[in-house]
């Protein structure tokens, strides 16, 4: 019971992360209808500068505990922003109105092009770091074994439901968001009653690089160790969060990160760890062949 319980709490706090990139992965899709697979490589990059101004905040004897935390997350979420507004502006827009296989080819494209980026700048070797959140409290006891909740991990929970709460207010109560819900439902009836769709679109890429940034500084602190590489599986995975909760869905983006957290976790603690991966997935393909739309996806009506 006590290890099971462990369990649960390790996948919530994996799952979190998950849902926080998925959401930026079902806010484009919602918008322009393209699923933005270098949307995980922005999470990689996100993790790469919050290290960066970690180690020059922290420096000489600088800021430390929550103050050099909050100082790291506001700069590393106004770094990516920047990166995710240059990718949709210079592989994204050009090609929005083309064929719908070009938008994904660039996104394919531009993955591969900040993989190498950060391969070249930043060295292929993992990148190491001492813990900085330390301490928690002990859940419960069962003989030796002690149920443990760090405080990352509840930092990590609280950090998602606030992010979440705030989202999905600004989607469903302010102009901007009704600007968004308006170039989700009709791009071009939208721009005909003076909306700037540019403008919207871009600043949907600012918000999912944003909260890419806010996982990648969470996964950072959690685990300590990252390489150039994590973009590609993580981003995978949270794209599969998204599609599992039903893309287009703030809360269900959430829900399929816990998911697959707890599916992870839990074959990997009772299974075999080398085939945790195929797990996540194979319940991804039996919820799609059962709900077609995802756990919490609404079904699109063909306009005629």
């Amino acid at each position: 019971m006590a290890y099971a319980l462990q369990q649960l709490i390790n996948g919530i706090s994996l799952g979190m992360i998950y849902g926080l990139i998925a959401v930026g992965y079902t806010m484009v899709y919602g918008i322009i209808g393209m699923i933005n697979f270098a949307h995980g490589d922005i999470f990689m990059i996100g993790a790469f500068l919050s290290l960066i101004f970690l180690l020059l905040v922290t420096a000489g004897g600088g800021l430390d505990g929550a103050a050099a935390i909050l100082l790291v997350l506001v700069l590393s979420m106004a770094f990516t922003a920047l990166y995710g507004w240059t990718v949709e502006r210079i592989a994204y827009r050009p090609l929005r109105g083309s064929f719908r296989l070009a938008p994904l080819i660039s996104a394919i494209g531009m993955s591969i092009v900040l993989q190498n980026y950060v391969q070249v700048s930043q060295g292929a070797r993992v990148k190491p770091m001492e813990p900085l959140v330390r301490g928690g409290i002990t859940v419960m006891r069962d003989g030796d074994f002690a149920v443990q909740l760090s405080t990352m991990q509840m930092l990590i929970v609280v950090v998602t439901l606030s992010v979440l709460a705030v989202f999905t207010w600004l989607v469903t109560r302010t102009p901007l968001g009704r600007a968004m819900r308006a170039c989700e439902q009709d791009r071009r009836m939208a721009s005909l009653l003076g909306i700037d769709t540019d403008r919207t679109i871009s600043i949907t890429f600012v918000i999912g690089a944003a909260l890419a940034s806010v996982a990648g500084t969470m996964y950072l602190l959690r685990y300590g160790v990252i390489d150039f590489y994590i973009g590609f599986l993580v981003g995978v995975k949270a794209f599969t969060a998204a599609v599992l909760g039903g893309i287009g869905s703030l809360p269900g983006a959430v829900l399929g990160g816990l998911l697959i957290g707890l599916i992870e976790t839990f074959w990997s603690a009772y299974f075999s760890v080398q085939y945790k991966d195929v797990a996540a997935f194979s319940i991804l393909i039996l919820t799609l062949l059962l709900m077609p739309t995802g756990l919490l996806g609404r079904a699109e009506v063909e306009k005629v």
